[in-house]
């Protein structure tokens, strides 16, 4: 038995990884895979949207991951991971039953009650959308709590979409509005076709002053649609993105993601687009 499997979770250095089995898993595209772990400690985890959790398959390493399912105090949680390295090759080639390290969770997160009240903008691209999913779904299991909720996904092909159960839920529901578009459709698809950005004219203007967004993407989605909010109205500290590309060791040890004096492993994931333009005034 594993050092981590002996020890309450409480007690677990952060440098200390859990183990925890793979209780699910499934391809979602050639690059993308989805996991369901549960802890062997049997302890659960608890987390806030937006969080990440260092995963590491024995003998290859570890690599930062974001947390995909809705927030709160959970048996399980789930991630989205994109074949891209020696680590994340490694998990995809793992099944449910065999075992990995977690350490986590760590970033900051965002407490989706601070928002109670307001009309939510999630704008998702590509795998983007995992993360999103996290703030996703913590709104709809809490729906009550919010005003309007607008959902965009984009993507590059209609074989790239992930959560396609999750898609059609959301298409399904009365109490949100869902738009999905894909760069370039095939012979199949009817749905929209061109940049995510394409999407905000489709929507009802928001009320800007009640309204927070959440976008999370690549480099480029990201500062075309934040121009797109901006131009509605929203407020730059009601604006939030995702800089987890720039994390590894999840403890701001290695200074792999420092921006001047913030460790984005630490200070972040999470910023508003206002914390961004500060950080982005001192590289």
């Amino acid at each position: 038995m594993s050092q981590a499997t002996q020890q309450p979770a409480e007690a677990v250095s952060p440098y200390l990884p859990r183990a925890a089995k793979i209780v699910e898993a499934k391809d979602f595209t050639e690059q993308e895979k989805y996991f369901r772990f549960e802890f062997e400690d049997g302890q659960g985890i608890e987390y806030l949207p937006g969080q990440f959790m260092e995963v590491s398959v024995f003998g290859i390493g570890e690599a930062p991951i974001s947390i995909c399912s809705s927030g709160g105090k959970r048996d399980d949680l789930e991630m989205c991971i994109r074949s891209a390295g020696d680590v994340t090759n490694a998990l995809h080639e793992l099944n449910v039953g065999d075992t990995v390290g977690l350490r986590g969770p760590m970033g900051n997160g965002l407490d989706m009650d601070a928002m109670e009240g307001m009309d939510l903008l999630f704008v998702a691209g590509g795998l983007g959308l995992a993360p999103c999913r996290s703030f996703i779904l913590t709104a709809l299991e809490n729906r009550e709590k919010f005003g309007r909720v607008t959902i965009l996904y984009g993507s590059r092909t209609p074989k790239d979409l992930l959560y396609a159960y999750d898609l059609d839920a959301w298409r399904d529901r009365d109490d949100c509005e869902f738009l999905v578009t894909v760069d370039r459709g095939d012979d199949d698809w009817t749905g929209n076709t061109g940049v995510i950005t394409t999407l905000f004219r489709k929507i009802d203007r928001p009320d800007a002053a009640n309204t927070a967004a959440f976008i999370i993407g690549p480099p480029v989605m990201f500062k075309f649609t934040v121009l797109e909010a901006l131009a509605m109205g929203l407020r730059k500290n009601n604006i939030y993105c995702s800089l987890e590309r720039r994390m590894k060791c999840g403890l701001g040890k290695c200074g792999h993601c420092q921006i001047r004096n913030v460790y984005v492993c630490q200070d972040g994931p999470i910023f508003s687009y206002a914390e961004v333009m500060r950080l982005r005034e001192g590289i």
